[in-house]
């Protein structure tokens, strides 16, 4: 496919607001694609050139692309930067540009600037930032305008058309079906192996049938986590789930390792890549009886002075990669191994949790690096009741409560799994907190206009839009008030994401692109006419940053609603 025919559809995505005409607009892309390069469109139209778990990124700031658009039309970098102010837009400036030059980019390829760009992209090392901007220039240079304002949002991460990977399995359905009756197989198949581009050329070359069942896990390509439902009565679970696995709910990183005898890797339930995080992974060879596997885990910090086990926080601290050798020193970590989903090859998931649970205790050595969280089988509400009061006093933050004939599947779908954050007699409102996702800022007033934020506007997501739920502006400490607003700083944006429904009383001073998902507590949920969720949380305040969930993993308004209607109950 030609470059600017493809810039042409993604001119036409970007004035596009129906969900429902960008999905027939990407099918028609998708059927004047060939199998060779139908992956690496399915990865340009969502900003990207790979997906999240390989974690390709171009690490080109704004500076950079001046300098890159200087040296690209020959003009100088003030009149860049002036041309920007006026515009907001690096991708408009360079079409501005662009357009005041002749150019000879009619016949270049999409997988001809595909290969330039990821070549940009994984440059690194001493003299990296010169050489990108160098080869950045060139591939800008011998584009055309429309295409050149694409590719700069693209190496900026600013994209973002107002659709995600499911917008494209939809479209991957009306490619083959006309309509969305492919998605379910789809999306089964995506949890196992979440990756567009892959799953595009699977049907570009043999089509969407028996797609499920022929796709197992893969050591190295993290499964869509399983999450947990909310419930606090003990009975309600067994009604739903029957027999049940009764484990602590740590306050940890949950961590996907995946183990081969060659080495280990190691995945955030947002599919980031965390390998360099934790060096103890390399040593636990000793504690798994098997070539290779794929295990869930939590990853809980241990203060190497008490001996006790770290809150999330603490654990977080591991981030920063200049530091890590003595975080590491200060800070050990455990991991808490709870589930297996693939062992020398063969494919678990679609086991019972029982038959998974029985191979993982065959499979793990509990030692010093893995341990084994504990389980308790019942078909009793009274005993779960009595655990959970046990993990409480233990400083546990719960129990999660698992069908014991439960298969594994990604996300919170069925009764399989469900966290218990409260007693059934608990006064509280909430039985948990809400994952929700920054949209806004506003600026302060008096001390908290030094830290350059005052409130933040959160929502939670609705299919691909995300509503408003909250304004956010007490219980943060000064120092989460400083490091708020460098991140949102980092990701601000001059226009309001097509992704946000917003009603104009909670319009911010300035917009973020979705991001940064934080973790909300409120006293209660109460109804709303003006938060585009319909529902509003009262007296919200911020828990922590949750740097381990994507803004596709914040709290859906499903939940938000099963939320409202416990504390009715």
């Amino acid at each position: 496919m030609n470059l600017k025919e493809l810039s042409l559809y993604l001119e036409k995505l970007e004035s596009t607001s129906s969900r429902i005409e960008i999905t027939k607009i990407l099918a028609e892309l998708f059927k004047k694609t060939d199998s060779g390069e139908i992956d690496k469109v399915a990865y340009l139209v969502l900003g990207q050139l790979a997906p999240g778990y390989r974690s390709v990124v171009f690490n080109i700031a704004e500076k950079m692309v001046i300098r890159t658009l200087s040296e690209a039309y020959g003009s100088e970098e003030k009149k860049v930067t002036e041309i920007y102010k006026k515009l907001g837009d690096l991708g408009n400036v360079a079409e501005e540009l662009g357009k005041r030059q002749s150019t000879k980019a009619e016949k270049v390829s999409v997988l001809e600037i595909y290969e330039k760009l990821l070549r940009v992209a994984k440059d690194s090392g001493e003299g990296s930032q010169e050489r990108k901007v160098a080869e950045f220039a060139k591939i800008i240079k011998d584009v055309d305008p429309v295409s050149s304002k694409f590719i700069v949002r693209i190496a900026l991460g600013k994209l973002r058309l107002g659709f995600s990977d499911k917008t494209i399995l939809d479209a991957l359905s009306f490619l083959e079906k006309g309509d969305k009756s492919g998605k379910a197989e789809l999306e089964k198949a995506f949890f196992v192996l979440p990756d567009v581009g892959l799953l595009a050329k699977r049907v570009k070359e043999r089509g969407i049938k028996n797609m499920a069942l022929e796709v197992s896990p893969v050591v190295g390509i993290p499964v869509l986590p399983m999450l947990a439902q909310r419930l606090k009565s003990p009975s309600e679970m067994i009604e739903k789930m029957g027999e049940v696995s009764v484990e602590p709910k740590l306050d940890g990183l949950r961590l996907q390792i995946h183990f081969t005898k060659k080495g280990v890797r190691a995945f955030t339930r947002n599919l980031n890549e965390t390998s360099w995080m934790f060096p103890e992974l390399m040593k636990i060879g000793s504690q798994i009886k098997a070539s290779e596997a794929i295990l869930d885990s939590e990853a809980v910090g241990l203060d190497e002075e008490t001996k006790s086990m770290a809150n999330f926080q603490t654990t977080m601290t591991r981030r920063r990669k200049h530091e890590i050798e003595e975080t590491v020193k200060k800070i050990g970590i455990e991991f808490f191994v709870f589930d297996i989903m693939s062992k020398d090859g063969k494919n678990l998931i679609n086991k019972t949790y029982g038959e998974r649970r029985k191979i993982l205790e065959e499979t793990i050595k509990p030692g010093k690096i893995l341990k084994l969280v504990d389980n308790h089988k019942t078909n009793n509400p009274e005993e779960i009741s009595d655990i959970f009061r046990k993990k409480i006093k233990d400083n546990y933050e719960g129990v999660v409560v698992k069908k014991l004939t439960g298969t594994y599947f990604s996300g919170r779908t069925g009764w399989r799994w469900v966290k218990m954050k409260q007693e059934e007699s608990s006064s509280a409102q909430l039985a948990d907190t809400v994952d929700a996702l920054v949209m806004g800022y506003t600026i302060g007033k008096g001390k908290r206009a030094s830290f350059g934020v005052g409130q933040f506007l959160v929502g939670v997501k609705r299919g691909e839009k995300f509503v408003t739920t909250t304004k956010v502006g007490t219980g943060l400490t000064d120092e989460q008030f400083k490091e708020l607003s460098k991140r949102l700083e980092k990701i601000q944006t001059n226009e309001k994401p097509k992704e946000y429904e917003v009603h104009k009383n909670y319009t911010p001073d300035f917009w973020v692109s979705p991001s940064l998902v934080v973790e909300i507590a409120a006293d209660e949920i109460t109804k709303s006419p003006t938060h585009t969720a319909g529902l509003a949380l009262r007296f919200p305040r911020l828990i922590r940053f949750r740097d381990d969930k994507s803004p596709n993993q914040a709290t859906t308004i499903d939940e938000l609603n099963d939320l409202y209607k416990m504390q009715e109950k």
